[in-house]
């Protein structure tokens, strides 16, 4: 009998979406034009399945937090090569460095709360990247922009280039599905 946890324990696919969520979340709009979260939550995914026999934890928990600090190096390594190529402009110098100082924030800000509240801020914000992941795209990127990124309709109508009656109808129709579909699972 193995008693090694090994990947076939941890089916670390069921994580993809987590993942692209927090990338998305650390990656300013600009920035997202360089990055797609899909990527990087896959090289994320890639460097754990390779690196497994290191993983020491044993909860749901501590994979997720093993999981967050790949995607972190992943992006500090992604964000270093953007701002070693030579024909980068200005303002992507500063999105990277706004970015870096995000993900430096959200590191710190990760080792802060208490293990009960941690935990439960971990499952919900895995559940809703589920529930996100199914959602059509732009209602998806619509209640992001909202409610993760804090952003208000009039502003996310001007970058969308959208009406605000169109993002707010968008918004209305994700959190309505959001909102059913954690309901379900509660």
């Amino acid at each position: 009998m193995n008693s090694d946890p090994g990947p076939q324990r941890w089916p670390l696919e069921r994580y993809r979406d987590y993942l692209c969520l927090l990338a998305r979340l650390q990656l300013g709009p600009r920035l997202r034009c360089e990055f797609d979260s899909s990527d990087l939550a896959q090289q994320t995914l890639l460097k754990a399945q390779v690196s497994f026999d290191q993983f020491r934890g044993g909860s749901d928990a501590e994979l997720k937090g093993w999981l967050r600090q790949i995607l972190a190096n992943t992006l500090k390594n992604a964000l270093r090569k953007l701002q070693q190529r030579g024909d980068m402009e200005q303002s992507l110098d500063a999105a990277v460095e706004e970015s870096s100082t995000r993900l430096e924030q959200w590191l710190v800000d990760e080792a802060q709360p208490s293990p009960e509240s941690r935990l439960t801020h971990e499952d919900l914000l895995f559940r809703v990247a589920e529930v996100l992941a199914e959602l059509p795209e732009e209602q998806r990127l619509v209640v992001e922009l909202r409610y993760l990124h804090g952003k208000g309709v009039p502003e996310i109508s001007q970058l969308l280039g959208r009406s605000t009656a169109s993002v707010a109808g968008l918004l209305r129709r994700g959190l309505k599905v959001l909102r059913a579909r954690l309901a379900e699972e509660a």
